[in-house]
């Protein structure tokens, strides 16, 4: 896998087409693409008169990605996280992008915040998965981004409980196309170990550099105000 950061834009890509599960705004869905690709945005070019789908895929049609799975993020992508795990012959390697200022607790109510932050996540494995496989590894990098956000202490903009994740997050799960596909990817496998290892530590390291930017000052909303985010542990 091959990651390069190029002005705004932050893509991971193979040369040969991955299949691919994710709720992405852009190839979401079960997909098959070479290529995974943030786009870093401000909230005032994400109006309320704009669908942020039709942006984004203008600016990779643009860009030359029309078959990529597009990411919007607020996040500075130079902060970008870059960590692979292994068990035996099996590796997961996860690239992640980690903005707090929207930080929220699973069960909050729903509510507009004019805070920018989210968490994308892509980890690809190395092995062949089935559908089913698939399924359970994204559950695995959903749960590891979930401990690592509550490990971090980072609170809730809503409640001030523990966040466990952002309003927008999204998660990527890629794997090679091969003949022999795993049928199970869960914690008692090589592949789940890899893929929760590799989530986890990438998300640890990119909430410990937010709360470090956020310490100095250097966290700022829309507007270019500094995010106030009290209760950080």
């Amino acid at each position: 896998m091959k990651v390069i950061k190029e002005g705004k834009w932050l893509i991971a890509s193979w040369p040969e087409p991955h299949r691919m599960l994710s709720w992405a705004i852009v190839g979401g869905g079960f997909s098959r693409a070479s290529a995974v690709a943030w786009l870093e945005v401000r909230n005032q070019e994400l109006s309320l008169v704009i669908d942020p789908r039709e942006f984004l895929l203008e600016r990779m049609k643009e860009r030359g990605m029309e078959n990529a799975v597009g990411l919007l993020t607020s996040r500075n992508l130079d902060t970008y996280t870059d960590i692979e795990a292994s068990q035996g012959d099996i590796s997961a390697r996860c690239v992640a992008t980690v903005g707090l200022s929207n930080a929220l607790r699973v069960g909050d109510p729903p509510a507009f915040l004019n805070k920018t932050g989210t968490v994308n996540i892509l980890c690809r494995v190395s092995q062949m998965l089935s559908e089913e496989a698939m399924l359970e590894a994204m559950a695995l990098a959903v749960e590891a981004r979930t401990a690592a956000i509550l490990a971090s202490g980072i609170p809730s903009s809503v409640t001030g409980l523990p966040a466990t994740g952002t309003g927008t997050d999204c998660v990527v799960i890629a794997s090679p196309e091969g003949a022999a596909p795993a049928a199970y990817a869960g914690k008692h496998t090589a592949a789940g170990h890899a893929v929760g290892a590799a989530v986890f530590e990438a998300v640890t390291k990119g909430a410990e550099r937010w709360k470090q930017e956020w310490a100095e000052g250097r966290i700022l909303d829309s507007r270019g105000r500094g995010v106030p985010c009290s209760g950080i542990k």
